[in-house]
């Protein structure tokens, strides 16, 4: 229900109708890629010129000087509303608000940046609820006899659910022979992306932070699943790619076509794993959003309009929403379905000739 309480929240922000009529402005790229792009703060809500937010550590390097320097986001707010940068910093809105450094020459260069932003606060919350619920099941564990007793509850549900993922997909997918190795990657990436997924859809600290939506954060996932592939696929699955099981003519020169197609597969796996998270997640949350730009864009125009489109958007949202949380728990298990597959495949049995 993250987006219908956004939408809420910016609502109660208007003063009124009336003013926002009267401006006739709404800047639909700030309502949906605002609140779905990374920050160097934590934005709550904003009522009236109110912004309510929680700032985050700035850490950069200095290209002047060579220093590090470490100190609030809202250090450079603060003097920005005073007209001026702090210590040389400053936010450029033309880069997306990235961290720029102001030279003694006039130029702006990006400076080495190291700050803790909202999605890398964010990533380490899903770490530490990771990290709770799973030494938590292990103490239940630790503290009774399985042989007799079952867990139930909470343990009992994440038990069912880790099996199911560990059994029915990973095992089924990689083989008995060689999933082993694998499985705490793939359990590891699975409940990374579903609770990153879930806390996405909380309205406020500490979920609302669109990681998942993030192209580095699908980047990263996707290298990790291209190193498991290629760094431990067997001998045959390196023999299928550079001398594969088809006429002479298309394996050797001077076409060597089929060796090009099986090395541009090494890279085409992951970048789909990549593109499907980040695309899939991304686009649910720019659909409520949208949504949402279509109230103000309403009550930008008049009253009777603006209040049929939010009626229409809330119901559309509303729906969403529910589609979300689906789509939460699909996208983790189909990234982790993809990922075992594509391991299982360079792990092929050694057929004789």
């Amino acid at each position: 229900m993250k987006y219908l309480l956004v939408s809420l929240l910016l609502l109660l922000g208007l003063s009124s109708p009336v003013n926002a009529t009267a401006s006739n402005s709404v800047d639909v790229k700030e309502i949906v890629l605002g609140h779905m792009a990374d920050a160097y703060e934590w934005h709550i809500t904003t009522f009236g010129k109110t912004h309510v937010s929680i700032p985050l550590p700035v850490i950069v390097r200095s290209e002047a000087t060579g220093a590090w320097h470490c100190f609030s986001s809202s250090r450079i707010e603060e003097a920005a509303e005073e007209g001026h940068d702090y210590q040389g910093f400053y936010f450029n809105e033309a880069k997306n608000g990235k961290i720029y450094e102001r030279l003694s020459d006039g130029s702006s260069v990006r400076p080495w940046d190291l700050s803790i932003t909202k999605s890398v606060l964010q990533i380490w919350i899903v770490v530490f609820v990771m990290l709770a619920i799973f030494l938590s099941c292990a103490r239940w564990y630790k503290k009774h006899d399985v042989t007799r007793e079952s867990p139930r509850g909470f343990v009992g549900m994440m038990e069912m659910l880790v099996m199911t993922i560990h059994d029915d997909l990973i095992k089924d997918s990689i083989g008995e022979k060689h999933y082993r190795p694998y499985a705490p990657y793939l359990l590891t990436a699975f409940f990374f992306i579903l609770i990153t997924n879930l806390l996405g859809l909380l309205p406020v600290f500490p979920g609302g932070a669109n990681v998942t939506g993030n192209i580095n954060v699908t980047f990263f996932l996707a290298l990790c699943t291209m190193l498991a592939i290629n760094l431990f696929g067997n001998k045959e699955y390196w023999k299928e790619i550079f001398w594969p099981d088809v006429p002479a003519f298309l394996k050797a020169y001077p076409v060597a076509i089929m060796p090009v197609i099986e090395l541009f597969g090494i890279l085409t796996k992951p970048f789909a794993l990549m593109i499907r998270l980040f695309a899939n997640m991304m686009a649910g949350h720019a659909i409520i959003l949208s949504f949402t730009a279509i109230i103000f864009i309403g009550w930008s125009l008049n009253a009777v309009l603006g209040s049929g489109l939010t009626l229409l958007s809330f119901v559309m949202m509303l729906f969403m929403n529910c589609l979300e949380f689906l789509v939460a728990f699909i996208q983790a298990y189909v990234f982790t379905m993809l990922s075992a597959v594509f391991i299982g495949l360079a792990h092929p049995e050694h057929h004789e000739g």
